[in-house]
């Protein structure tokens, strides 16, 4: 076995590079926009509006309801008739990440800000500070030390999601083995380097989230 993962390493290492690349590139990509539109959809959740209120209730509830996979299929299949517009699978998957990423990071927001002693929110309102200047210069500033690290959690999440997208051979880690145990008619030992490699990935992310909350910590 050991002989095996060495003989893969050695012929086929630039195909685990290559997914180890588009496995980060959808991670950074999905963590980004999905937390503007989060963001986005926090904001409309929090809002005096009973429409939107309505709306993005519903949308969390659907996305957080069904299962990642059954996303990518839908956005797979629907995204590219809906706009008119030829698709690659790769900017497909990559939208229905973000779309399900979303909703996740919006509650990570939400309850961030709901953490912030309503104290606060009552002096700003004293000083007669608008609601839009209290939640910019009052509330964000200290419910960011709450929504940094659950973010960061969300990202080693996503970067383990990141494999269902192998259905659709868009180049991330687990295509990569597909592609390696194709060649070489040993699927085991190229699953057991592709293990190897997201357990890696994932504790080192988790050791620099434990460091960067130690340091927020502090900074208190």
């Amino acid at each position: 076995m050991i002989n095996d993962i060495l003989a893969i390493l050695s012929k086929y290492s630039y195909v685990f590079v290559e997914g180890i690349k588009w496995t980060i590139i959808l991670s950074v990509i999905t963590i980004f926009f999905g937390t503007i539109l989060g963001t986005l959809i926090t904001f409309m959740k929090m809002s005096r509006n009973k429409i939107l209120n309505a709306v993005t209730y519903l949308y969390i509830e659907i996305i957080r309801g069904t299962p990642i996979l059954l996303q990518m299929y839908f956005f797979w299949l629907w995204l590219p008739k809906a706009i008119n517009v030829n698709m690659s699978e790769r900017r497909s998957i990559i939208v229905a990440l973000i779309v399900n990423s979303s909703a996740y990071i919006a509650e990570i927001i939400r309850a961030g800000i709901q953490a912030v002693d309503s104290g606060q929110r009552e002096a700003a309102k004293s000083l007669g500070i608008r609601d839009s200047y209290m939640m910019r210069y009052v509330i964000l500033p200290q419910a960011i030390k709450n929504i940094l690290p659950a973010i960061g959690n969300q990202f080693i999440f996503m970067l383990k999601n990141t494999s269902l997208a192998s259905t659709f051979f868009i180049g991330e880690l687990m295509t990569s083995w597909r592609t390696v145990q194709t060649a070489t008619y040993k699927p085991i030992p190229a699953l057991m380097i592709v293990g190897l490699i997201y357990l890696m990935m994932t504790w080192t992310l988790t050791l620099l989230l434990n460091r960067f909350e130690r340091r927020l910590a502090e900074s208190d």
